[in-house]
């Protein structure tokens, strides 16, 4: 099945290269039309609530509209590990991973895919399909391209990076991405309910304590850049309050590569004293709606193998 794309290029995401990739020219995103999938297995690293006890229905995507120079999936993120599968496929995996007991399907960079990924879910629903469906991003998308996905997405994981387009140009080349994810994150919470005029929860739990419908932003701190994170986390809290959820993350893991080399700064771990500083500045905002690490997570046990798992 062929991707839905226009013949005038890719403009799916905020890169807007005008890749043909209807005939398999490559984007920025590292693939072309056909559709790549790395892995799909349980996974236990998320967020409480979306993991739980059993593991999230995890499936990771090749490719990435971002490629950040401490990539931790840099091994996908490329394009060019993964399989091509069919839309078909994809619907298959979704039951098969309901089967293993997931909780949930957590799509994983999917950017570069919502037309596959929204006619998957169609598909799934008209058989019947009752999982929540995560759309976990990197919060690089198109206010457009989110709109495709209207009513069919349950809880929304976005990353929220940057505050600075400057720090945003040199580790992601992307200028833009502050006002982007602020905008990617205002279209996410509107499609799962949260009105700012009435200041609306948009969050709810089932009897298990696992996330059904809602926002978590994530923010991981990098080396360096507490202040851009305190930043991040007063625009989250003054913009949504607790209508949403803020996850701050301390498991940054510096992957020695070539590119990641040119960056002396993001050579080590984030410092335990800086996260500690983070996690009280939220607190003293009044962040009550949020999730934190403990312990040593700085480790690529958070990274599973991309092995073609339950592909």
């Amino acid at each position: 099945m062929k991707m839905e794309l226009s013949n005038k290029g890719c403009s799916l995401c905020p890169r807007n290269c005008q890749a043909l990739r209807i005939e398999d020219k490559m984007g920025f995103c590292g693939v072309g039309d056909d559709f790549k999938i790395a892995r799909a297995a349980l996974h236990f690293w998320e967020e409480p609530c979306i993991s739980g006890t059993a593991g999230s229905g995890t499936i990771f995507f090749s490719g990435c509209t971002l490629r950040c120079v401490f990539c931790q999936n840099q091994e996908i993120s490329g394009g060019k590990t993964g399989k091509i599968v069919s839309v078909d496929r994809l619907v298959e995996i979704f039951f098969e991973l309901k089967d293993k007991g997931a909780k949930n399907i957590n799509l994983v960079t999917p950017d570069h895919y919502i037309p596959h990924i929204r006619d998957a879910i169609v598909q799934s629903k008209q058989m019947d399909f009752d999982l929540p469906f995560v759309y976990n991003s990197s919060g690089y998308v198109t206010v457009e391209s989110l709109r495709m996905l209207d009513g069919l997405i349950d809880v929304y994981l976005p990353d929220f990076k940057y505050m600075d387009g400057e720090v945003a140009t040199q580790y992601s080349h992307a200028p833009d991405y502050p006002e982007v994810v602020k905008s990617a994150i205002a279209e996410m919470a509107r499609q799962v309910g949260y009105s700012r005029e009435q200041n609306q929860d948009c969050c709810a739990f089932d009897e298990e304590g696992m996330m059904i419908k809602g926002v978590i932003v994530r923010h991981l701190l990098l080396p360096g850049q507490l202040l851009g994170a305190k930043q991040i986390v007063r625009y989250l809290h003054e913009t949504y309050g607790d209508a949403i959820y803020i996850s701050l993350m301390n498991q940054y893991t510096p992957i020695q590569t070539e590119r990641l080399q040119q960056f002396p700064e993001l050579q080590n771990k984030t410092e335990k004293k800086n996260y500690k500083k983070l996690v009280s500045y939220a607190m003293d905002l009044g962040v009550t709606r949020g999730f934190i690490q403990e312990g040593e997570t700085a480790s690529e046990s958070f990274i599973p193998p991309f092995n073609l798992e339950g592909v």
